[in-house]
C-alpha cells in the first residue's frame, strides 16, 4: 500500500480516536425563540433545500470524509448506500490518490454502484488542476465536486505541501468544469478575508467547514513523532462564528455549514444563521463504526424528522422561512460580530 493510502486509513484511525460526543462549533452560544402557538401540523413542514444550486429533500448531506484504501473503500461504499437508501446526497474524500494510483479507483467508484442514480460529489485539493478535475467528476459520474482548501492540514502533515499557489487552478476549474464547484474547508473555518478571494474568482458555492468537528490539524499532529504542532489545534473559525462571519456575504455565495454537526438542533441552527445546508461527517463514521449501517440508517431518519419538529417549535414551514428567524447570541459571539464591521 503507498503511503497516500496508508495515510487515509490513519485518518479514519485517529479521527475516531479523537471524536468528542459534545462538539466545541460554538453553536451552543445560538439560542433560537420558539413559539408556543405556532399553528402549524407536522406534515405541512418541508425540510428540503437546495446543495449547489440542487434541490435536495433534507437539509443535510453525508459530507467528505475517506477513501483510497481497501479499508476505507469499503466505508464508502457504507455510506454511499445509506445515501441511497435515504436520498441524501454524498461526498468523497480526496480522489487525489486515485489520480496519482489508478489501482486505487475502484476504492471510490464502489460508491457510484451502490449509489447509481444518487447525487454524488467528487473531490480534490485546490493544489489540482482543470484536467484532474474534470478527471475526478469521470471517475464518479459526479454531480458536483468539493475543492478542498486545507493550508494549515498541509503544513501539519509530514509529508505535506509547502507552497500554496491555487488561485488559478480555482478560476480555471470553476470556468472549465461542466457540474459546479463546492469551495470548502477542512476544519479551520472560511474567514472573511478568504470569501473576498473566492468571490474574486467568481465561487458561488462554499462549505465553511468551522472548527469544532473533525480536527485535520490535530489529526496529522498526532502523525508527526514529537507532535509538536498542538498550538494550532484550536485556531480558526468555530462553525457558529463562521457563519456569522459570512453574513454580510449571503447575496454573493450560497453556503454549506460543517463543523462538529452533533444534532437536528445543530442543524436547524446552522440553517437559521444563514446556511441552505448542512454537511456531516464526524457524526455519520462515529456512528457507522460504532452502531454499524442499521444504526447510521436509523440516525439519518431520526435527523429528518427531529429537524422537521424543531421547525414546527419555531413555527417556520420551510427553510426560507428559517433563513428570516431571529436568534439571540451569547455576550462572546455578539461581541465577535460587533468586531467583524468594526
Amino acid at each position: 500500500m503507498n503511503i497516500q493510502a496508508h495515510r487515509k486509513d490513519e485518518h479514519v484511525i485517529i479521527a475516531e480516536k479523537l471524536y468528542q460526543k459534545e462538539a466545541a462549533n460554538d453553536l451552543e452560544y445560538v439560542e433560537l425563540l420558539f413559539d408556543s402557538l405556532p399553528e402549524l401540523s407536522l406534515e405541512e413542514i418541508d425540510i428540503s433545500t437546495t446543495l449547489v444550486s440542487r434541490p435536495i429533500s433534507a437539509p443535510f448531506f453525508i459530507n467528505a470524509m475517506t477513501g483510497g484504501s481497501p479499508e476505507t473503500g469499503k466505508i464508502n461504499r457504507r455510506l454511499a448506500r445509506a445515501a441511497a437508501d435515504n436520498d441524501l446526497p454524498f461526498a468523497t474524500g480526496s480522489q487525489s490518490v486515485a489520480l496519482a494510483d489508478p489501482s486505487a479507483t475502484p476504492y471510490f467508484t464502489g460508491a457510484r454502484q451502490v449509489d447509481p442514480n444518487g447525487f454524488i460529489l467528487g473531490n480534490l485539493g485546490a493544489s489540482h488542476g482543470l484536467d484532474s478535475a474534470l478527471a475526478a467528476i469521470d471517475m464518479l459520474d459526479a454531480q458536483a465536486l468539493e475543492i478542498h482548501l486545507n493550508p494549515a492540514q498541509e503544513l501539519v502533515m509530514p509529508e505535506g505541501d509547502r507552497s500554496f499557489y491555487w488561485q488559478k487552478n480555482l478560476s480555471e476549474i470553476i470556468a472549465g468544469l461542466p457540474v459546479p464547484v463546492l469551495v470548502k474547508e477542512v476544519g479551520m473555518g472560511i474567514s472573511p478575508k478568504t470569501l473576498r478571494k473566492l468571490q474574486q474568482l467568481g465561487v458561488s458555492y462554499v462549505d465553511l467547514s468551522g472548527a469544532g468537528g473533525t480536527n485535520f490539524v490535530a489529526i496529522e499532529n498526532q502523525r508527526r513523532h514529537e507532535k509538536e504542532f498542538a498550538f494550532l489545534q484550536n485556531a480558526g473559525l468555530s462553525t457558529a462564528k463562521a457563519l456569522l462571519a459570512a453574513q454580510q456575504f449571503a447575496e454573493s455565495f450560497s453556503f454549506t455549514a460543517s463543523g462538529g454537526i452533533r444534532n437536528a438542533l445543530d442543524i436547524v441552527k446552522c440553517l437559521v444563521l444563514g446556511a441552505d445546508n448542512v454537511g456531516i461527517s464526524g457524526l455519520f463514521l462515529h456512528t457507522l463504526i460504532k452502531q454499524g449501517d442499521d444504526g447510521l440508517d436509523y440516525l439519518i431518519k431520526n435527523l429528518k424528522v427531529q429537524v422537521a419538529k424543531i421547525m414546527l417549535l419555531l413555527g417556520c414551514r420551510n427553510i426560507t422561512e428559517l433563513h428570516q428567524e431571529k436568534y439571540l447570541l451569547s455576550d462572546q459571539l455578539l461581541s465577535f460580530k460587533k468586531q467583524l464591521s468594526n
